[in-house]
């Protein structure tokens, strides 16, 4: 055996989630913070934070993920000893988040065409959605290039400082959001409008700091980082695995995106439900995402450097560990379902209506922890075109087809007494659209975990 691989793998893992997970978990207080105080100003300004921040997800997170490419990139440079690569492929990576910040943000400007799905939304909360995203463009920028950052740290399993980074975003989103949301010192409040503000400002903060730190710290340096002029075949390796990932990422958001623009059509109390359980529900996602991401990673490296035991090792490892990681959470949502909502708003109707959809968050969280994990241990492998094309039949044919069809559309009302069983209380449609999108990450994870053997068992074909 190997030195590499005397370090039992689900340590490691660990080692390097933790502060993934605390980055994570950063990033998410950013929603965190803008619904619960933007819940607390009015209901048109809580519906408008819940649709706009809905169309910014979705552009935000399908770019990310081709961003995200760097990520098996640098790690397989990165275990390879290919130093100079691993910099030279973050410099392109760069070039490549600037051209997709110049389209996400062309395409937050026409608000309309997004909420032509939410049915009639009044004058007043259109009006708050569009000054939201314009201040959203603002900070896509910077938002992608700093993405770039981040994948280099977790790629070379250097998430610390990034990790402090995030924790200091807090303290300046916090106080952004009171200053700019609820006014004060010559600006008066803004509502959403102020939480969109904030966090354009929180944003080019972020990104400062963190070509500061990259500039200074060894292990960074040691990569040779360079901004050189883009090159058309680093451009194509990156768009060759970035676009299926982006588009994974796409389909994986659009089902919370189109449920929160289609669940306006059931009011203005079922649309700030719908924010709670959805951000709730992404605040989760954050424990399996950082175990799967720092498994992906440490495989990477390993595959890099040809160690192909290790990786299988560390893949089987992060698995065990994230399923291990979905039964603690359900654990707490269940236990912590009242305190959890009361934390969110103090409005009642908002409060009942989250409560009801609530229920559906243990099933729901298992399932996207499952579908998580089998995503990015098949990445590190730099395999994504495949796991696209599964997930668009399941999530996108069953999940959010489905959920609209059975939900809103010609079938509406045929999943009512599923619904009623799992989702007592909870309107019908929202439930519908649950229960379609929790069907489509469970076959999905399935397809997944079968592609994942058969990638296994090429590699093992190719080592022998």
């Amino acid at each position: 055996m190997t030195a590499r691989a005397t370090p039992t793998p689900w340590r490691t893992i660990l080692q390097q989630s933790w502060p993934i997970l605390v980055s994570a978990w950063a990033g998410i207080i950013f929603a965190v913070l803008d619904t619960a105080m933007v819940g607390h100003t009015s209901a048109a300004d809580l519906q408008a934070m819940a649709l706009g921040a809905s169309i910014y997800i979705t552009v935000f997170i399908g770019l990310m993920g081709v961003v995200h490419a760097l990520i098996p990139i640098i790690a397989q440079h990165f275990g390879a000893r290919r130093f100079s690569d691993a910099g030279h492929a973050w410099g392109q990576g760069v070039w490549l988040a600037l051209g997709l910040s110049v389209l996400g943000a062309a395409s937050l400007l026409f608000p309309d065409i997004w909420l032509s799905l939410s049915g009639n939304v009044e004058p007043e909360v259109r009006h708050r959605i569009a000054g939201y995203l314009l201040a959203l463009a603002g900070a896509l920028p910077a938002a992608l290039i700093f993405r770039t950052i981040y994948a280099m740290a977790t790629a070379i399993s250097q998430t610390r400082e990034v990790m402090a980074i995030n924790l200091a975003s807090i303290v300046f989103k916090l106080v952004f959001n009171l200053w700019f949301i609820f006014g004060g010192w010559g600006v008066p409040a803004m509502g959403a409008i102020g939480a969109g503000v904030a966090t354009l400002l929180v944003n080019w903060f972020m990104l400062a700091t963190g070509l500061w730190m990259i500039r200074r710290r060894p292990a960074f340096q040691a990569l040779s980082l360079r901004l050189v002029r883009p090159r058309l075949a680093d451009q194509k390796e990156l768009l060759r695995l970035g676009l299926p990932m982006g588009g994974s990422y796409l389909i994986e958001i659009c089902a919370f995106s189109f449920m929160a623009l289609l669940v306006a059509r059931d009011g203005i109390y079922a649309s700030g439900a719908q924010q709670i359980l959805g951000n709730l529900i992404a605040l989760c996602y954050m424990l399996p995402m950082s175990l799967s991401l720092s498994t992906a990673s440490l495989a990477a490296q390993s595959v890099g450097a040809g160690d192909l035991r290790l990786a299988r090792r560390t893949g089987r490892h992060g698995i065990l560990l994230v399923f291990a990681g979905a039964v603690l959470t359900d654990v707490i949502l269940v236990v912590g379902s009242s305190s959890i909502v009361a934390a969110y708003t103090d409005e009642t109707q908002v409060a009942v209506l989250a409560l009801a959809l609530l229920q559906i968050a243990p099933w729901f969280h298992l399932c996207d922890a499952m579908h998580c994990v089998s995503s990015y241990v098949l990445r590190a492998y730099k395999v994504a075109l495949v796991p696209l094309i599964l997930q668009i039949t399941s999530l996108t044919g069953l999940g959010l087809v489905g959920g609209w069809w059975l939900g809103y559309g010609p079938g509406a009302g045929t999943l009512a007494p599923v619904a009623h069983w799992f989702m007592p209380g909870a309107p019908v449609g929202a439930a519908s659209m649950w229960l379609m999108a929790m069907a489509g990450l469970a076959l999905t994870a399935l397809t997944l975990f079968g592609w994942y053997g058969h990638v296994l068992r090429q590699y093992a074909r190719k080592a022998a």
